[in-house]
């Protein structure tokens, strides 16, 4: 009874402002916060004031946080602009008179209502808060180290609703990010309305069943897709826009235009291709630059999307161009010798800068990808945007450009962040951790090459997205999240020094909100520790363990040592909320062997991708043409193979691309007789508890083509008995 009085005493006393608050955990952290004694109540029937019309949109968002009105004078909160603060400057002040925001403009306002938020029960996330609550006393002075602070959402690859990119961006909001990039055109699709040419989104917008674009990624047997109307371009706009984000379209050009390409074949080369390898289907993507007519799709193109998107920059690409069309094109190579080039990247200039001619007759100014300018120098007005890596950002720094720092090896949130977990690893695989610890001067940025950086970005490619249920936000959540509260952090403290282990600590404390905000993010993997026969397992961020064995589809809660004699047979995860962590389990549990084993199939094999090349496990095989109904490939190994598990598969390894899109597989235990086990699915099938020894697996094709010229063939994954 004397500890419950206690605890009613200490609550009384908090709510009338006698106890310290924790200190908050902030993030990103502010450059100044004092707290003091007390705190400021937020109960039923007060206001917000604002008294400037700008600044209404911003009062709004926060009314419906808070649950509260708006007024025009007064109220318990007060937001006004301080012409004495920066762009997106702002202070807090939470006093018993209320709390004062102040901000350099509306981007300031708005980022203080952001850190506010963080000051308050994590309910102002999930519209669970009641009032009255709590706010502690304190001043809060704070502006960010770059001015742009970015993400780049593929919405080609993978389609999303408007309203899944709203809550994505409501994401980007609570975490002060400033500039969503829509990668809006690829090979894979048109996600754009433009009512010049209709047919670009109608026909470009959809892919797989009866969609005129070859289905890829995912959802190979359906028509699948979608568009954004100039009416959906606007909300989005305006929607972003009142969570102080620019929206910056991207329109992919003049390479990745396969998509572009199947509805308007005479934006191609004038060369007769050969196609027999992929049955038909030409799989060129470059736009021809010396054709004049494709300059005219263009500015039409150009032209309806300047006008849908106030943005100052229109990213026009310039990446990953197959320049060897240019080489094979009687007009490019006349072009060349007209211009006195020796070079198909000076081609690349040349179109590149055209198009920027195009948009400064609207108003706008050129962002590209690094390689734009390789062919020579663009106007400096351009805004390079830098992928490839270190030395290339450095190189556009250096040569005067406004560069956006995204290195794929620090900020490709579509990487695996362990070996073992979904995603891409061509850039690197890493967690949230070399992202927290990224600085332009660790990686050798000089003085004067850092003057000309204006921030970082971070993209999320998701071509992988398509094949794991796209329906819902899980995989995108899982593979943003928490890096991009590492990206938060450091693109708005900035500075070289890091300390891991105390943002770590406002980080775990930030769950708590991801939580209310409803995000799927990516647990540290729990810490598993065999000895003295007992398997113990640990975590350090409030979530719970939970276990399964590796002969039964039940899971467990872990409470408590295990014994066992068996370690390798149980594999954990820990959860909380919608988030999750990788599988954890002692290694042996993650051991694979590699039995020798021959490929054969009933096409051939590509010289520099032979089947000798998987045979010798780590490498991938590709055929000589995509695969028709019937046609197989089958791994025959030397002695037959005991396992509990094994994974056959076509395609990349991270990615069902150039795979089987229809197809089943057939386990013999004789190398002459075999039963079908299953079918595929994007590409690839896990045998589970194989009853007996297998000596040969052959997996059928029951479709024709993959959008590509070969099929990628993958060694066999397997693991042992334990």
């Amino acid at each position: 009874m004397k500890q419950r009085v206690v605890i009613v005493i200490l609550a009384l006393m908090v709510a009338v402002g006698y106890v310290r608050a924790a200190e908050p955990k902030i993030i990103p952290l502010p450059r100044s916060i004092e707290l003091m004694d007390g705190v400021c109540r937020i109960e039923q029937g007060m206001k917000i004031g604002c008294c400037d019309e700008e600044l209404l949109p911003a009062a709004r968002y926060l009314a419906e946080h808070l649950n509260i009105g708006i007024t025009r004078s007064g109220g318990v909160v007060r937001l006004a602009v301080d012409g004495t603060l920066g762009t997106e400057q702002y202070s807090v002040v939470v006093s018993e008179d209320g709390v004062v925001i102040s901000g350099g403009d509306y981007g300031g306002v708005f980022n203080a209502i952001t850190t506010l938020l963080q000051l308050c029960p994590e309910g102002v996330y999930d519209d669970s808060c009641t009032l009255p609550i709590g706010i502690p006393f304190c001043e809060i002075e704070d502006q960010p180290r770059w001015s742009h602070r970015g993400f780049m959402l593929d919405v080609c690859r993978t389609w999303m609703d408007v309203e899944a990119v709203k809550d994505y961006i409501d994401l980007l909001a609570y975490h002060k990010i400033n500039n969503l990039r829509l990668h809006l055109t690829d090979d894979e699709a048109w996600r754009i309305d433009i009512e010049s040419h209709p047919e670009l989104a109608r026909d470009g917008g959809f892919r797989g069943g009866d969609a005129k674009i070859w289905p890829r990624y995912g959802k190979w047997n359906e028509r699948w897709g979608g568009y954004y109307t100039k009416q959906d371009i606007a909300e989005l706009v305006e929607y972003a826009r009142v969570r102080n984000i620019t929206i910056i379209p991207e329109i992919d050009l003049p390479g990745h235009s396969l998509c572009l390409a199947t509805l308007h074949p005479e934006i191609l080369c004038r060369y007769e291709p050969n196609t027999s390898a992929a049955f038909g289907y030409d799989t060129r993507s470059a736009i021809c630059p010396a054709s004049e007519a494709n300059y005219l799709l263009i500015e039409d193109i150009i032209a309806e999307v300047c006008a849908m998107f106030p943005s100052e920059y229109i990213h026009v690409g310039g990446d990953e161009v197959d320049m060897s069309q240019w080489r094979r094109c009687p007009d490019c190579r006349a072009l060349m010798q007209r211009e006195g080039m020796t070079s198909t990247e000076e081609l690349q200039r040349y179109f590149m800068a055209r198009i920027g001619d195009m948009l400064a007759n609207y108003g706008k100014l050129p962002a590209v990808w690094n390689e734009a300018i390789d062919g020579g120098v663009l106007s400096t007005a351009t805004r390079v945007y830098g992928w490839e890596g270190i030395k290339e950002c450095r190189a556009a720094a250096a040569a005067g450009y406004d560069v956006v720092v995204m290195p794929g090896q620090y900020f490709y949130f579509d990487m695996k962040q362990t070996p073992r977990e979904p995603g891409h690893d061509w850039a690197a695989i890493f967690d949230w951790t070399k992202v927290y610890g990224f600085t332009p001067a660790s990686v050798g940025f000089t003085t004067s090459e850092q003057q000309n950086i204006i921030g970082l970005e971070a993209s999320f490619f998701s071509e992988a997205y398509a094949s794991r249920n796209p329906e819902t936000a899980d995989y995108l959540h899982y593979q943003t999240f928490p890096r991009l509260v590492a990206l938060s952090e450091i693109a708005w403290v900035g500075g070289d020094e890091r300390d891991k282990e105390e943002f770590y600590s406002r980080m775990v404390a930030h769950y708590a909100r991801m939580d209310a905000m409803g995000v799927a993010y990516r647990l540290v993997p729990p810490k598993v520790k065999y000895s003295d026969g007992r398997l113990s397992v640990s975590v350090d961020d409030g979530s719970k363990v939970y276990y399964r064995l590796d002969a039964e589809d039940k899971e467990y809660l872990y409470t408590e040592p295990i014994a066992t004699t068996s370690p390798a047979h149980y594999s954990f995860v820990s959860r909380r909320g919608k988030a999750s962590s990788p599988e954890a389990a002692v290694e042996q549990h993650f051991r694979t062997i590699t039995p020798a084993f021959k490929i054969t199939s009933s096409m051939d094999d590509r010289e520099a991708f032979s089947f000798e090349k998987a045979q010798g496990y780590g490498r991938l095989a590709r055929t000589s043409r995509a695969a028709d109904v019937g046609d197989w490939v089958m791994f025959t190994f030397d002695q037959p193979v005991r396992c509990r598990r094994m994974k056959v598969a076509t395609g990349n390894f991270q990615l069902p691309r150039y795979i089987f899109e229809n197809g089943y597989v057939e386990v013999s235990y004789d190398g002459v007789a075999f039963e079908r086990v299953g079918d595929l699915e994007a590409g690839m099938f896990f045998i589970e508890s194989p009853a007996r020894a297998i000596k040969a697996v052959r997996i059928t094709a029951t479709s024709r083509g993959n959008g590509a010229e070969w099929v990628s063939i993958q060694p066999p994954t397997i693991w042992p008995l334990l």
